[in-house]
């Protein structure tokens, strides 16, 4: 079922309730009431919003389907099986964005006990058909008080904002004047994203380690300072250019060419106005993330990403084409010593700034060949994509619940709880991809794939319906197909045999994710 709009909010299946207790306490919201048998509800509620109450009616229900009749209809509520279970404040979310990331969000918010619904705009076709959240398609997410009207509307208090450009543009900061919850950070303290300037220059003042650079405007000094450096070396465009703006040159000739792309002939717009040369570390790249509530910081579990589109990390760089967690390589000793030279230093340096941050830190580093230390590569403001979809599977805390703490700068106290095992994403891309590729290409057998083994789970990044009802591919990033396993060679195992049960002509996807962690020759006899 496609996303739905404003005027017509569809049912793509409530949550089971096979095992729901009825109780003197109700599991959705307080003014709506259930009546059935184990087999079949009849319900009817109005959910009340700031000018006007909304009349639902779910005629029947049976197992996850339902058929609604009003012109508001409603889905995906969060109805939780134990009472002793929910938490004291319970809570509607609107997750921002349309990507694997949000699907993954959105994917863990619904099993957090205390979320009573989870609204997603604009979402996807995948978010919307798997019933891990109500879509919201023709919500304008650039539009601050149309996103705002809606939370007063719906009673949403939590907005989780996923991608960075509505970060960097204002939304939180619009969302928090509004008195409305928002995790992501300000458009001032996104600036560490947004400009990699900015980040850098902060490293600069508060002491934390990062690979030497220069920033420049003028191509011609720009070429003159990349013949003193020499290759290889890595230029970056100083703005938001969708993951697609660092280029690692290997040679002089390339970086020329790189920086005439962005100098020069515009290639990523305003993004590449001014770009920074940066000296290129050897090492292994490791992602870090951290859950920031403006003072204090609270690590996420490890996770490790591949930024190279073919097997052996070669090709140019991507979004990401897979990932796992935990990284081996991030240790005990190693993430106190980034939390303690990196991530803490970055915290109080912000708020030094007047740049307080409220959000997820996820810092890109470098474990340096030689010294082992870790480097700060570049900083997102956001979770990362998909690294966030190892890490929402495995998570086991109520994760509105610590995302409201984080909001409310009461982070100090919390902890997580994770799966034990591993968990591996693969995606799978359109051919071409981060080139150009063709759009409309039918995906098939979508649910036979998370049917392979346990724990799999599919998460939508561009995905569309077509209008006979098929799964179509509408973007470079498509499928995030993630799995759980005791360990990395299990996760691993599962997450290749679902991707191997979907039929889609039209992708491409690597078949060596997680090679630093495992044996080499694994790859050639498994896969």
């Amino acid at each position: 079922m496609a996303c739905m709009s404003l005027n017509s909010i569809g049912t793509c299946g409530l949550r089971t309730l096979h095992n729901l207790h009825l109780s003197s306490k109700p599991f959705l919201p307080s003014n709506c009431s259930i009546f059935g048998t184990s087999s079949s509800f009849i319900a009817g509620a109005s959910i009340s919003t700031k000018n006007r109450p909304i009349p639902w009616e779910l005629r029947h229900f049976s197992g996850s389907a339902a058929s609604l009749s009003t012109p508001f209809q409603f889905h995906s509520v969060s109805v939780k099986a134990e009472q002793s279970d929910i938490a004291s404040d319970r809570v509607v979310v609107l997750v921002i964005g349309s990507g694997g990331r949000e699907h993954a969000l959105c994917y863990a918010l619904k099993r957090s006990p205390s979320c009573d619904a989870v609204f997603c705009a604009p979402g996807n076709a995948g978010i919307s058909n798997s019933g891990d959240a109500t879509c919201i398609s023709d919500l304008d997410i650039s539009d601050s008080s149309a996103v705002i009207s809606f939370c007063h509307k719906w009673g949403v208090g939590l907005v989780v904002v996923g991608p960075e450009a509505p970060l960097v543009a204002g939304l939180s900061n619009d969302l928090v004047k509004a008195g409305i919850p928002s995790f992501g950070p300000s458009s001032e303290a996104a600036a560490l994203e947004g400009s990699k300037n900015f980040m850098k220059n902060l490293c600069d003042k508060y002491g934390i380690p990062t690979a030497k650079y220069q920033t420049f405007t003028d191509p011609a000094a720009a070429k003159q300072y990349i013949q003193e450096q020499g290759a290889p070396i890595v230029i970056k465009a100083d703005g938001l250019a969708a993951g697609k703006g660092v280029i690692v040159a290997m040679t002089l000739d390339e970086a020329y060419e790189a920086v005439d792309s962005m100098l020069v002939k515009g290639a990523f717009g305003s993004a590449g106005s001014q770009v920074i040369v940066e000296e290129f570390l050897e090492g292994e790249e490791a992602s870090f993330f951290a859950l920031v509530d403006g003072e204090n910081a609270i690590p996420l579990e490890s996770a490790q990403d591949h930024k190279r589109v073919g097997d052996g990390d070669t090709g140019p760089n991507t979004g990401g084409m897979g990932a796992y967690s935990p990284a081996p390589i991030i240790t005990e000793e190693l993430q106190s010593l980034v939390m303690k030279s990196i991530i803490i230093p970055t915290v109080k340096g912000m708020a030094a700034e007047g740049c307080r941050f409220v959000g997820v830190l996820y810092a890109g580093l470098m474990i340096e060949k030689t010294s082992g230390l870790p480097k700060l590569i570049e900083y997102n403001v956001r979770f990362g994509d998909p690294e966030c979809q190892v890490l929402m599977i495995r998570l086991e805390s109520d994760l509105a619940q610590v995302l409201l703490a984080a909001c409310k700068g009461e982070l100090s106290g919390v902890s997580l709880n994770w799966s034990p095992g591993s968990a591996m994403v693969v995606v799978m891309a359109s051919k071409g991809y981060p080139g150009s590729y063709e759009k409309g290409t039918v995906i098939s057998n979508l649910e036979e794939a998370e049917l392979v083994a346990p724990s799999v789970k599919v998460f939508h990044a561009g995905t569309n319906l077509d209008s006979d009802g098929n799964f179509i591919a509408v973007g470079g990033r498509v499928l995030g197909v993630t799995a759980k396993g005791k360990n990395l060679e299990e996760a691993q195992e599962r997450a290749y045999r679902a991707v191997e049960e979907i039929n889609w002509p039209g992708g491409f996807y690597r078949r060596d994710i997680g090679w630093r962690a495992l044996p080499r020759g694994q790859f050639a006899t498994k896969l």
